[in-house]
């Protein structure tokens, strides 16, 4: 039977505020009949779902909205083209509605416009490529792609918006009430100078009116999420403030309005509370909310990379277009200065490029007929003229994007352990403020009812499920987007936990701790001969030769900027070498073979032989019209990073080892140039397998490094695979992890930050758990009966408020993280 291919969506989903809500979204998609996953992230307020049938996507937001939440979407309007009767209309909006993050589809005939409602971040062209196939062809109108960073942008910059005016409401209306009371406990006279001046009723009602307009006006957003998931029996942070502030409001009422219902004594007022509490959470929720913005700001950075326009030539016009229309195949054409909008091959003009974004270096490259050229860079001297080969969520940076997005996402497994605690702490914290009532008001001191009633909202308030909620996302966020900066990408979450728990890392020789090709290493010449002037004779003859060691020598002899002269007569001896006609001279090259079989004795060079031949270097020789002439060495050398690298892994106390199909004299020989720990060479891709299977039984969790190419058995059986994405092969399945640069220090710098995250992590979550276990007790009064001390719910308030801005403000220290590989120590 087939496999079912599940289609990935991400939701963004306003009004989450704390574990509960989370635990709640989750439980309510994953209850839609269709859907295979369901994992949400309070941090980046997303849900990443998986679905069996894409056409769920509108139960999956009916869901979500009916247990309080608002999903981000967007209306979109495409010109579709091709339509001739009613039919078609329906064909296109069947294909348009089984697209994926489509919630509703409307096609108008006349008018050619297809009207789309989206989730926020849906692919254009997915859209467009769901009518091609139903044959019609569909383009994106000037409204439809307004920028998802900006769109983003401005919803939380409207959150924080109406916060601020919340704040500002709030303190001003509270700030009298505040003032009184504090003065009345603390002033002398004060009490007096009221009760004369306004009379104890007059004050008692402006505190009402002022506390009630605090609750139902600012504080409005409390009530319209936490009644109605008190009366679902699914309480959340929201319902906590709610009962703790209604109850103090309530309360005095009662004393206001029918004093006579209350015990003698007891008839005290907490309007001053109720005004607090509610103003101090959303100064709170103020603070939490400016901090998760700093926590994406990785993503927001890799957004604005992304060109708005593109000038296309079509039907040999140049025309300006918005991204989204840009088509598979267009001729591109970019202007010095500008930034490359899409994928591609250039096809005419040339420049350098800037492609420090992907690369790391900061030296332009330069660009040439038939080169790749990559969407987000940009063009520094000439024009270009380029073929679209990837656009919209095919190019590289989309994938980038995708990758970081989907690893911030992620649910590490120690998550677990928090979700099963937040699945029960809010009815929990209702359970021991209601105890915390009836103790107080069975055997509290007199008044027994007003101390009940002071210490169960205190616990009510205190209570912080934000913080546990908030504790290992936003790290995940932060340091996964202080990962993708430093050309990290992690393709899944989870290998953030691996990685800190690697012993072992084992390495692909080459084209991971060596360039991967030959090149020229040593150049010895006899005695009497110029060293210039031989390698200049013998590039000329290597020239002619499309081996790859021909090139390497060719390649060296160009980057001592020597003049190559053309060789005649050339001629190639397989198994031998080459030889040729260079300005009337004689040249040959190769093996000692060759020389023999020339009757040219290497006596001369032969200890120098020897020693290249340890080093798993191949000796060549040259010959200039019969003499020897010098003695060359040809390799795959180390890459120069790659013994720093190797350094800092073990400054990390790890162990290094090489796993190569190269033959043993080779690898021993890397291998001891490096001061690796282990080598496994002569092996097969499969036996690279069983290369890490023993290196795990031997030495506990493995990393394995690898070129993601013939290494992909071998990065699939590893604890945590990691794939050298040269630049531009970042898609590779089979690796959990993809350095986008070919600098093994990025290896060093994972692990380094994979502990930097996780002891992050670990502070979060003793902060978040340790703060309730300690002050819960604490507010219910635990310390009354030995210090006669209890806590305000004003205190409460401030607490709680204090309490997630900690771990967010904690979180967001990773953003300084050093990259320590290239320290060559332990964070």
């Amino acid at each position: 039977m087939p496999e079912t291919t599940l289609e990935p969506i991400d939701i963004p989903v306003l009004g989450m505020t704390c574990a509960s809500c989370v635990g709640r979204v989750e439980k309510a998609i994953k209850a839609v009949p269709g859907v295979a996953s369901a994992a949400v992230n309070l941090a980046a307020e997303r849900a990443h779902v998986e679905l069996a049938d894409p056409g769920r996507t509108p139960a999956v937001i009916e869901a979500i909205r009916k247990v309080g939440y608002e999903p981000l979407e967007r209306s979109i309007e495409l010109k579709v083209a091709g339509m001739t009767c009613a039919s078609c209309v329906g064909r296109v909006e069947r294909a348009l509605r089984a697209a994926p993050g489509v919630i509703s589809a409307q096609v108008n005939l006349a008018t050619e416009r297809a009207q789309v409602q989206v989730l926020e971040g849906t692919d254009l062209g997915a859209l467009t490529a769901a009518v091609a196939k139903a044959g019609y062809d569909a383009r994106p109108t000037a409204e439809a792609t307004p920028e998802l960073a900006d769109r983003e942008r401005e919803a939380r910059e409207a959150e924080i918006e109406g916060l601020k005016r919340n704040v500002i409401i709030a303190a001003t209306a509270t700030a009298p009430l505040f003032l009184v009371e504090m003065g009345r406990h603390f002033v002398p006279g004060v009490h007096h100078w009221l009760a004369g001046a306004i009379g104890e009723q007059p004050w008692r009602l402006a505190s009402f009116a002022l506390a009630a307009f605090v609750l139902f006006g600012p504080g409005l957003r409390f009530y319209r999420k936490g009644v109605p998931n008190l009366v679902r029996r699914t309480p959340d942070m929201n319902s906590l403030v709610v009962l703790g502030a209604s109850a103090a409001l309530l309360y005095s009422v009662v004393a206001t309005f029918a004093p006579g219902l209350l015990p003698a004594g007891a008839d005290h007022i907490y309007y001053e509370a109720a005004a607090v509490i509610v103003t101090l959470i959303l100064v709170g929720r103020l603070f939490e909310a400016q901090a998760k913005g700093r926590t994406s700001e990785a993503i927001k950075r890799l957004m604005t990379l992304q060109a708005k326009t593109a000038r296309v030539e079509r039907e040999g016009v140049a025309l300006e277009v918005l991204i989204g229309e840009v088509r598979v195949g267009d001729l591109v054409l970019v202007r010095p200065g500008e930034r490359i909008p899409v994928d591609g091959e250039v096809v005419g003009g040339g420049s350098f490029v800037d492609e420090s974004m992907i690369t790391g270096e900061p030296i332009p490259v330069e660009k040439a007929a038939g080169a790749a050229v990559v969407g987000g860079t940009v063009n520094k001297t000439g024009a270009i003229r380029f073929r679209a080969t990837k656009v919209g969520a095919a190019t590289m940076l989309s994938q980038i994007v995708r990758m970081v997005e989907a690893a911030q996402g992620a649910k590490l497994p120690i998550q677990a352990l928090v979700d099963q605690v937040t699945s029960w702490f809010v009815p929990a914290v209702i359970g021991i403020a209601m105890l915390t009532f009836a103790v107080w008001l069975l055997f509290g001191a007199s008044p027994a009812l007003s101390f009940a009633l002071v210490n169960a909202v205190a616990v009510l308030i205190i209570a912080c499920p934000c913080a546990m909620g908030l504790a290992t996302p936003t790290s995940i966020m932060v340091g996964t987007g202080k990962a993708a900066e430093l050309g990290i990408l992690f393709r899944r979450g989870e290998a953030l936990q691996s990685l800190r728990d690697v012993q072992v890392v084992a390495f692909d020789k080459t084209g991971t701790l060596t360039l991967g090709r030959p090149a020229l290493t040593d150049l010895q010449v006899t005695v009497g001969r110029n060293e210039a002037e031989v390698l200049r004779l013998v590039a000329a003859v290597e020239a002619s030769s499309e081996h790859p060691v021909a090139q390497a020598i060719v390649d060296a002899a160009k980057s001592r900027e020597l003049s190559i002269p053309p060789a005649e007569d050339f001629q190639s001896i397989p198994g031998f070498g080459v030889a040729a006609q260079v300005e009337g001279r004689t040249v040959e090259v190769g093996a000692d073979r060759y020389m023999t079989r020339l009757g040219i004795s290497v006596a001369a060079v032969s200890a120098e032989a020897e020693r290249l031949a340890r080093q798993a270097k191949t000796p060549l020789y040259a010959a200039i019209d019969g003499e020897l002439a010098a003695i060359i060495a040809v390799a795959d050398p180390v890459k120069a990073t790659t013994a720093a690298a190797l350094q800092a892994l073990h400054a990390q106390g790890l162990k290094v080892v090489m796993i190569t199909g190269d033959n043993a004299r080779t690898a021993n020989a890397v291998a001891e140039q490096l001061g690796l720990d282990d080598v496994v060479a002569e092996v097969l891709p499969d036996g690279k397998v069983v290369a890490v299977r023993d290196l795990q039984a031997r030495f506990g969790r493995l990393a394995f490094v690898g070129d993601g190419v013939n290494d992909a058995p071998a990065l699939a059986a590893a604890d945590v695979g990691i794939a050298m994405g040269a630049g531009t092969d970042i898609a590779i399945e089979s690796a959990d992890v993809v350095l986008m640069r070919s600098d093994l220090r990025g290896v060093a710098s994972a692990l380094a930050l994979s502990r930097a995250v996780l002891r992050n992590i670990r502070q979060n979550l003793v902060w978040a758990f340790g703060y309730n276990v300690v002050l819960i007790p604490v507010a219910a009064g635990a310390l009354y009966p030995a210090f006669g001390l209890l806590l305000s719910p004003m205190v409460a308030a401030g607490a709680m408020a204090l309490s997630s801005v900690s771990v967010l403000t904690n979180a967001l220290r990773l953003r300084a993280f050093r990259d320590a590989a290239f320290q060559g120590a332990r964070p």
